[in-house]
C-alpha cells in the first residue's frame, strides 16, 4: 500500500465480523484489537487494545439487526476513538439503518435517518463509508463527506454469468427504484418493467400492477434491500402471473426478518441474489435459494484509495 501503512488502522464492531476480517485480507493489515461486548443489564461496552493516536481509523459496523445494539456499539466505538486521539475516524457502514424514514411523509414522524446521521457524526466520525443508501438524499443529510458506494458492478458480473444472453427485463418494484433499476437495465441490454403498489400499512402491500411486457422472460426484481420479502414474493406471484419465464431477486442488502425465508422458499423465485453487507442469520444461511456475494474487495479499495487520499469516484461505476 502507499503513504504511511502503519497509520491504517481497521476495526470492527458485533454486526458483521466476517465482512471486515474479508476488508482486512484485502488490504493485508491486521484487524484492530478491540473488546466489544455487552454487560449484564444490556448496555454495550466499547474498549480499544491499542494504540490509535495519530491514526487513519476505519470502523466496520453494519446497522442491522439488531439495529439498536449496533448503532450503540458504533457510536460507543466512534467515540472511543476521538477521545483516543485519532486522526481520522471514518465509519464504514455498509448498510445504514433507520434510512427508510428519510422525510415526513405523515404528521408526528421523525425523520429517523438524519437523526442517526447527526448521532453518528457527533460521536466522532470524520466522514462516512456507506453502500446502496436507501436515498440519495441521505447524503445530505451529514455535514461530513459521505461515499456512497454501489454493488452493481458485483451484482452485474453474477448476472451475466447467470442468465446466458437469454431476453430479460429489468423490473423495479415501486417507483422509487425506477432509475436503479434503469442504469441496470442500460448495462444488461435488458427492458425496464415496474410495478406500481398500493401499502396498506407499513410492510404490508395490498395491490400490484405490472407496467411494462414481462410475458417469456427472464425477469430480475432489483431492489436496494429486502426485509420482509413481502413485496418481493408477491411481485413474483404477479410476474408469473403475467407469463415471466424466470424470477429473480436481485438486492444490496438482505435484511431478511421474520417470515421472509418461509415466503422465498414457497415463492416463485428461483433465486435471490444479495451481498454480505448484512450477514445471513437463522434460517437464511441454508437457504438454497439465496447467493450471497461478497463486496469485501469494493470496499477495501474504497478504503485503500481514502487512506491514501486518492479519489475514489471510478467506484461508483
Amino acid at each position: 500500500m502507499g503513504q504511511h501503512q502503519d497509520d491504517l488502522k481497521i476495526f470492527a464492531g458485533n454486526s458483521n465480523p466476517a465482512l471486515a476480517r474479508e476488508i482486512c485480507d484485502h488490504l493485508k493489515v491486521p484487524l484492530g484489537k478491540a473488546v466489544v461486548e455487552t454487560f449484564s443489564d444490556g448496555e454495550s461496552k466499547v474498549e480499544v487494545k491499542e494504540n490509535v493516536r495519530g491514526g487513519d481509523v476505519f470502523v466496520v459496523q453494519s446497522t442491522c439487526s439488531p439495529g439498536n445494539n449496533n448503532l450503540m456499539e458504533l457510536l460507543l466505538m466512534l467515540d472511543a476513538f476521538k477521545r483516543a486521539s485519532a486522526k481520522r475516524i471514518t465509519a464504514v457502514i455498509p448498510y445504514y439503518g433507520y434510512a427508510r424514514q428519510d422525510r415526513k411523509v405523515s404528521p408526528r414522524v421523525p425523520i429517523s435517518a438524519k437523526l442517526v446521521a447527526d448521532l453518528i457524526t457527533t460521536a466522532g466520525a470524520s466522514r462516512i463509508l456507506t453502500m446502496d443508501l436507501h436515498s440519495g438524499q441521505i447524503q445530505g443529510f451529514f455535514n461530513i463527506p459521505v461515499d456512497n458506494l454501489y454493488a452493481t458492478p458485483v451484482l452485474l458480473q453474477y448476472v451475466k454469468q447467470r442468465l446466458n444472453h437469454n431476453e430479460v427485463t429489468i423490473i423495479s418494484p415501486d417507483a422509487g427504484g425506477v432509475e436503479r433499476a434503469r442504469d441496470f437495465a442500460t448495462r444488461l441490454n435488458a427492458s425496464l418493467a415496474i410495478i406500481d403498489k398500493r401499502r396498506s400499512g407499513p410492510n404490508v402491500v395490498a395491490e400490484m400492477n405490472i407496467i411494462g411486457e414481462v410475458k417469456g422472460q427472464t425477469a430480475i426484481l432489483l431492489d436496494d434491500m429486502v426485509d420482509t420479502a413481502g413485496t418481493l414474493t408477491m411481485a413474483a406471484v404477479a410476474l408469473k402471473r403475467e407469463g415471466a419465464k424466470r424470477i429473480l431477486g436481485c438486492c444490496t442488502h438482505a435484511v431478511l426478518s421474520g417470515p421472509a425465508i418461509q415466503k422465498i422458499v414457497e415463492s416463485p423465485l428461483e433465486e435471490l441474489i444479495a451481498t454480505n453487507t448484512v450477514p445471513l442469520g437463522g434460517n437464511a444461511g441454508t437457504c438454497d435459494k439465496i447467493k450471497v456475494l461478497s463486496v469485501a474487495h469494493l470496499i477495501a479499495e474504497a478504503i485503500r484509495r481514502t487512506h491514501e487520499e486518492r479519489s475514489i469516484s471510478s467506484l461508483f461505476d
